[in-house]
């Protein structure tokens, strides 16, 4: 007995190793296997920052189309890369009539960076259609905005929302004055022609991280791009380009609050008290001629958000000292609030810090407001 024990001992030993070995082995190639992740998603042709960077210059690049897969109202519209279009992959097959007819053009696809794969489903979805020259810039968005120099192209639907909220954009039109800005341009926007820049920087805001967007004639146009590189030389942090300008704006939001306009200044009529429009050549004007006047509604913003006049710009009462530089000299200026007080304080103000505007009125009344541009206004008796 005792000499089977002394056998058994040294095998069952031997077995323990064994096995204390094979489960070693098990452990070591587990975390080497779970570390190769599935990377099939991915398209074969992935480019670089600089490869993209040739194709989004001036004029624009014939034979090549720069492909925004993210969603457009919260992503494309706020900030895209230049020359981009927007085909969201959720809607790409809604959207192949955007797609250009030459199989061979040139197709650059991104989204929101390398773990975004929205551009590399875009990218199989356009080769399957037959597109023989299909690339993926995966690292996408976040990468090319980091880079020094570059700034988002934004569209019209981005500055509409943002003169809405009014929220503290600064937008610039950077064409000519008398030649463009004076016969029309984007409501809230201030002139600051790109060949007058450096003679202008004092209307530019003080912080640096205040938002701005510049804007001029259309795709075609540099005014804006070079007035942006010009700001971002400056060390300002938060610079977009509305690229499709004034055009784009003119077509699409001709009735919302496009201000300038060649025609004649309204002739004016005081009303009762110092600094007062005629009420009643005040409801004509607004409602007839609303393009000779600028009408500006002193309210606070959340107040013009629930309705205003159609043609009214928004300057709430504490902001107008600091946006005061921008009042125009050209035409009459008349402030509206809901009872008179604000935009009496407004006339009074613009009268000490801005003498040499001669046209300025307050509305003298009450004034109620509807959500469809109708108001009702009401003469204040005592």
């Amino acid at each position: 007995m005792k000499f089977k024990r002394m056998v058994m001992l040294p095998i069952l030993a031997g077995l323990i190793m064994a096995m204390g070995a094979g489960c070693a082995t098990t452990q070591s190639t587990a975390p080497e296997a779970s570390a190769q992740a599935d990377t099939s998603w991915q398209f074969h042709d992935i480019v670089t920052a600089d490869f993209v960077k040739q194709y989004t210059g001036f004029p624009k690049p014939e034979n090549v189309m720069i492909i925004d897969a993210r969603p457009k109202k919260t992503k494309y519209d706020k900030g895209h890369l230049p020359w981009a279009v927007s085909i969201p992959d959720s809607q790409f097959d809604k959207m192949t009539d955007r797609l250009p007819q030459d199989k061979n053009t040139l197709l650059i696809y991104y989204c929101g960076g390398l773990k975004c794969k929205l551009s590399h489903k875009s990218a199989k979805k356009a080769e399957a259609l037959g597109y023989t020259n299909v690339k993926v810039f995966a690292e996408g968005y976040p990468v090319w905005m980091s880079m020094a120099g570059h700034y988002p192209w934004v569209t019209e639907d981005y500055v509409k929302s943002r003169i809405e909220k009014n929220d503290g954009m600064l937008l610039v039109d950077a064409r000519p004055k008398r030649k463009k800005y004076d016969k029309g341009h984007i409501t809230t926007a201030i002139s600051i022609p790109d060949s007058q820049f450096d003679k202008m920087t004092d209307q530019l805001p003080r912080e640096k991280d205040a938002l701005l967007v510049f804007y001029c004639g259309g795709f075609k146009c540099k005014l804006s791009h070079k007035s942006a590189a010009k700001a971002i030389a400056m060390g300002y942090t938060n610079v977009k380009v509305f690229a499709a300008g004034y055009p784009v704006w003119k077509e699409k939001y001709a009735d919302f609050q496009v201000a300038g306009s060649a025609a004649a200044p309204a002739q004016m009529k005081a009303g009762k008290e110092e600094g007062s429009i005629d009420n009643d050549l005040f409801t004509q004007i607004v409602t007839e001629k609303p393009e000779t006047i600028l009408l500006v509604d002193v309210r606070d913003s959340d107040e013009f958000q629930t309705g205003s006049l159609k043609s009214a710009v928004n300057i709430p009462v504490d902001d107008l000292e600091k946006k005061i530089k921008t009042l125009p000299t050209d035409k009459p200026i008349v402030f509206i609030c809901g009872t008179g007080a604000r935009s009496g304080e407004s006339y009074y103000m613009v009268k000490d810090l801005r003498p040499e505007i001669k046209d300025v009125y307050y509305l003298e009344a009450e004034l109620t407001f509807k959500k469809d541009g109708a108001f009702d206004l009401k003469e204040i008796t005592q």
